[in-house]
């Protein structure tokens, strides 16, 4: 698998390519399945569904690898926490974490056996991709998840989250510490169901400060990383912790792939971290809406990373309204343009 090779800094043919948010609402046949579905939880756990939206990409963009169709916050929903999505709102959870007794109601302890729907629409995948096509297994990071579980929902501050970290830190280490321990078993159960290569998704990385982010955020997806890669030394492990380009000198642990977010220089992340790891990223997504903004980036990038382990994607998810056409054009761009 050109993925795969990439991921552990194999020559490959050519640089492979896939997209954050592949499987979404930019696509026709997604919202087709989507509406099918009922809501977005109901499609994430009808597991024939949530394939066939995973495997769409493959079989539209030509896309190098699949990722499965899934969200991060199954994980606190099977602890128990209830989980709705509301329109033009987001996830919400009725009932935050706030204290130690709150975090007690929950079960750590069985919750990745609840995950089925997500092992078996991994497994139905697996089988019906091509042998050549990785498939991405993966999970939020704890600080990720947690700040949705104290805050409630999204949040453009991390008020309550923080008030925690500074007032409780010893609440929210144990927080992330059970929360670590759940996902740990979660990414095992995705790798035995058919996972070739898994991610760790930190989007909410900028809201803490220097030190903050390696004790509470970077600290805990490293002991997640390395639970995988002692057990599992040919899975390849992603990290994407989004917006720290200023802490890249501190980067440093047991995996294998480091994502960069559009808004880190490319240049910065390949002369701090291209010894170390394969680099995935980073073009602007919104550059998707022209095809000249395209390949302008598609150029910039790969001779930015010219002789360097590269996996092209983009520096975010990609947008709903982006047409069609161009994430074709972008894909096709990348695979043809870096032809060895």
């Amino acid at each position: 698998m050109i993925f795969i090779d990439a991921c552990f800094k194999k020559t490959t043919p050519y640089t492979p390519a896939w997209m954050m948010r592949q499987a979404g609402r930019y696509l026709p046949e997604y919202m087709r399945i989507r509406q099918e579905a009922g809501d977005f939880l109901s499609l994430c756990k009808d597991y024939k569904k949530a394939s066939e939206v995973s495997l769409q990409p493959v079989e539209i963009l030509g896309v190098d690898a699949a990722i499965i169709f899934s969200d991060i916050l199954v994980v606190p929903l099977e602890m128990g926490m209830k989980l709705r999505f509301e329109k033009g709102e987001g996830p919400v959870f009725d009932n935050p974490i706030s204290n130690i007794e709150d975090l007690k109601k929950l079960d750590t302890q069985n919750a990745h056996q609840k995950l089925n729907y997500v092992y078996d629409a991994l497994k139905l995948t697996r089988e019906k991709l091509p042998k050549d096509k990785a498939l991405i297994g993966f999970c939020g990071s704890p600080w990720t998840i947690a700040t949705y579980m104290i805050e409630g929902g999204g949040s453009k501050n991390y008020a309550k989250c923080k008030k925690m970290l500074y007032q409780n830190p010893e609440l929210l280490h144990l927080i992330l510490s059970n929360l670590t321990e759940v996902l740990k078993l979660y990414l095992e159960e995705q790798i035995k169901a058919g996972a070739n290569a898994i991610q760790i998704f930190d989007s909410w990385a900028s809201a803490l400060e220097y030190n903050e982010f390696f004790n509470f955020s970077f600290n805990y997806m490293l002991k997640i990383s390395n639970f995988i890669k002692n057990k599992y030394p040919n899975i390849p492990v992603i990290l994407f912790p989004k917006g720290i380009s200023g802490y890249l000198d501190k980067i440093e642990g047991n995996f294998d792939v480091f994502g960069v977010d559009w808004s880190t220089p490319l240049e910065l992340a390949r002369d701090k971290l291209s010894h170390k790891y394969t680099l995935q990223g980073n073009m602007e997504p919104c550059r998707l809406y022209d095809k000249n903004s395209i390949k302008e980036s598609v150029d910039q990038i790969l001779q930015i990373m010219k002789n360097k382990a590269h996996i092209f994607n983009l520096g975010h998810g990609i947008l709903p309204d982006i047409p069609v056409e161009n994430a074709k054009y972008f894909i096709k761009l990348v695979q043809e343009s870096s032809i060895r």
